[in-house]
């Protein structure tokens, strides 16, 4: 499972570890990926969708 939205394709991003020292070391910022139940061109399907179309309503859950 890749870590991407479904929906609006937000993938991970990358970004900085920086400590009290200032080392800084690489990271990866994730998207917030929930497995649902959707409605997707009419067949109910299971999708990784970003909490953001969760709540802006992109993804209609399955009943």
């Amino acid at each position: 499972m890749s870590k991407m939205c479904e929906i609006c394709g937000k993938k991970p991003m990358a970004g900085h570890n920086i400590s009290h020292a200032h080392n800084v070391t690489n990271r990866r910022f994730n998207p917030n990926l929930q497995r649902v139940r959707a409605v997707y061109k009419g067949r109910v399907k299971k999708m990784a969708v970003c909490t953001n179309c969760i709540k802006s309503g992109f993804v209609v859950k399955a009943p």
